[in-house]
């Protein structure tokens, strides 16, 4: 959170509560004591304190307020031992490094902000924001990054609707750092043309991986390490002609699950090989047609929910927790309910650590509606 935020309090800001109640505190107790209170002591803390806190101006200003208020209290109350000039220089002195920290520091918060600014922006840029019922779809997504300090990496996910129905990807780049981002942001600006204007899923999935071979072959002309990066997906297709039906197919990906009030089961296809792999095993990957119940959400996962462990090493079991949630309260089948669930529970195996980037989405047909006046579209069915 920014600075600003913290240090409000019904919209009004306080920073400068502290080192004034400080400063009141230590002239008072310089008044009430004789001798044995050295003010010199305490009252370099006051610049300290609004340095940290307080804005430039804010800290300047306690600087010369605690000057002057050492200057008074030593002239006002003789009965107490007068202070001399290297006394005066050290609390001078303190209010003007105190002033300088606060200017280094304001300055690293604003490129912070900067920085976290310019993070956010890629982050929006390679995991676009989805509309509610993008594509005709109830969707909810989860995104945690193993770094702290990161807000994007290697997962991703999108859902594109088009003339020859609803795809989704959700994926996961070998590897961490720019490398991944530039990778995953690549794949991504394929498939939301490919998904769009292709008929034929196989040759949305020849587009990713002739993508993925691409990018590869430009990073190793930069003279760049990661020449051999690849990407485990998964690929579904929602035709708008038949609404209980998704197509699967898979890139060395975690198949989804589908989850209703019913159970859990898995929607598998072929093990196809990671994009970016092709040429170990040459061929268009299978693709799988399932039946999906109206109640049913399907879920996909990246391996950070799947290779999540607990202290004794044992991996999430992923399938059976929401199989038992689910059987306990069927609602928690719902998209946002589930991916909360998944989300929390992968967390809570983990002990709170992510060893990796961690993605979970959960998406599910939207009821077909009619349109106004009780007129049904065209073949009786909403075209997403």
């Amino acid at each position: 959170m920014r600075r600003q935020e913290l240090l409000r309090v019904r919209g009004r800001r306080v920073a400068w509560v502290p080192p004034l109640l400080l400063l009141v505190a230590i002239a008072v107790a310089d008044y009430h004591t004789i001798g044995e209170f050295r003010m010199i002591s305490w009252i370099v803390l006051v610049p300290g304190i609004a340095a940290a806190i307080c804005g430039v101006w804010g800290t300047a200003l306690f600087a010369v307020l605690s000057l002057v208020t050492y200057v008074v209290a030593d002239s006002a109350w003789p009965h107490e031992d007068q202070a001399g000039r290297a006394d005066f220089v050290l609390v001078a002195l303190g209010g003007i490094l105190a002033t300088l920290a606060c200017v280094i520091r304001v300055r690293d918060e604003h490129r912070a902000l900067h920085m976290g600014d310019v993070t956010d922006t890629i982050r929006r840029t390679v995991l676009r924001p989805l509309p509610p019922g993008w594509g005709g779809l109830d969707h909810a997504g989860v995104y945690l990054t193993a770094d702290t300090h990161a807000r994007v990496g290697g997962d991703f996910y999108d859902i594109q609707p088009g003339p020859h129905g609803t795809r989704v990807l959700v994926g996961d780049v070998q590897g961490k750092g720019l490398g991944a981002v530039e990778a995953a942001a690549a794949l991504l600006g394929t498939f939301r043309e490919a998904a769009y204007h292709e008929a034929d899923l196989a040759t949305v999935a020849e587009r990713l991986e002739i993508r993925m071979i691409r990018h590869r072959g430009h990073t190793v002309a930069l003279g760049r390490s990661d020449g051999d990066r690849f990407a485990t997906a998964v690929l579904l297709a929602c035709p708008d002609d038949d609404r209980e039906a998704v197509d699967v197919l898979l890139f060395g990906h975690e198949p989804p699950l589908a989850v209703g009030p019913g159970g859990v089961r898995t929607l598998s296809a072929g093990a196809g090989l990671p994009l970016g792999c092709r040429d170990l095993a040459p061929g268009p990957p299978e693709i799988r047609r399932w039946r999906v119940a109206a109640d049913e959400t399907l879920l996909l996962v990246t391996d950070g929910v799947t290779e999540a462990r607990d202290g004794t090493g044992v991996f999430y079991p992923l399938a059976d927790e929401v199989a038992r949630a689910v059987a306990e309260d069927p609602g928690t089948a719902e998209p946002a309910r589930l991916a909360a669930f998944v989300r929390d529970g992968t967390l809570r195996h983990g002990g709170g650590h992510l060893a990796d980037d961690t993605t979970v989405f959960a998406v599910r047909r939207r009821p077909a509606h009619r349109r106004p006046g009780g007129e049904a579209p065209e073949g009786g069915r909403l075209r997403s």
